[in-house]
């Protein structure tokens, strides 16, 4: 209600902002653009939590599940235009362009310094423990699974070696910089993005005879009016809400971070974009 359904009224403006060119950094090349930070932000959205975090969600809470993970999408997609203009109004400059997010506007905004190190220190805690854990432990159970499919032996440490390999290559990501990143994550969030959707249209139109009966199954499930293996009406909302917030992370405080490298003439123009 205060941003004035921002997320549907400034639509255009997203688009046409994502355009935008970004200043040089004081170390003499280019900052990260406006399109670079949401691809860093994105390359969290797209994949495990959308793929993992829906199965869970419907495993547990039933189809009706789905209903309140897209009502949250709606509802959240204006956080996210706050939190990223925040992000954007109290970053930093550093040699490489800006460093910014939730612990900055937090400390500088809200003069709570106590707080902004508190969240900071979770942050750290979550992603590396939690997100990184669950996506690395979700790519190896696939190909684990996948191995096994055709006969390959899974036992001699196979997992571990998969793990190995995950830590090498996102090690020649990160410790190339927040450049490095940026350049990876838009060559790569496009194509797996377009691939995500185009096998997602590909499965609906394999079973397209099932189409609506599922979505009488959602909106039913979704309102309690056909209970689900047992799941409550609350029950379906909640795991909705909590796995609307790993897939998309809109509110969560993460893509801020993201949000903050972008080198733009205004904070708003970020906002719009993530």
């Amino acid at each position: 209600i205060r941003t004035g359904a921002v997320q549907f009224r400034m639509l255009p403006e997203m688009f046409r902002v994502l355009k935008s060119k970004p200043e040089i950094a004081p170390d003499g090349r280019r900052a990260i653009s406006s399109l670079q930070a949401f691809m860093i932000s994105a390359a969290a959205r797209i994949g495990t939590g959308n793929i993992i975090g829906v199965s869970i969600a419907i495993s547990v809470g039933g189809p009706g599940a789905v209903f309140w993970m897209c009502v949250m999408a709606v509802v959240v997609w204006g956080a996210s235009f706050v939190e990223s203009t925040l992000a954007q109004l109290y970053k930093v400059r550093h040699s490489t362009g800006y460093r910014g997010g939730p612990a900055y506007y937090i400390e500088k905004g809200l003069g709570q310094r106590w707080m902004a190190v508190l969240f900071a220190v979770v942050l750290l805690i979550t992603f590396p423990l939690v997100f990184n854990a669950v996506q690395s432990n979700t790519i190896t159970g696939a190909l684990a699974n996948s191995a096994e499919r055709f006969g390959t032996d899974t036992e001699l440490g196979f997992s571990s070696m998969v793990g190995v390999g995950l830590v090498f290559l996102v090690g020649l990501v990160i410790f190339g910089g927040v450049r490095r990143i940026a350049n990876t994550a838009q060559a790569l969030i496009p194509f797996f993005a377009a691939l995500y959707i185009v096998v997602g249209l590909f499965v609906m139109a394999l079973n397209w005879r099932e189409i609506p009966g599922m979505f009488v199954l959602i909106v039913e499930s979704a309102f309690g009016i056909q209970e689900f293996a047992g799941a409550a009406l609350g029950v379906v909302v909640i795991q909705g809400v909590r796995r609307g917030m790993f897939s998309n992370e809109a509110g969560l405080g993460s893509a801020p971070n993201a949000a903050a490298t972008a080198a733009v003439t205004h904070p708003v123009k970020q906002g719009l974009v993530q």
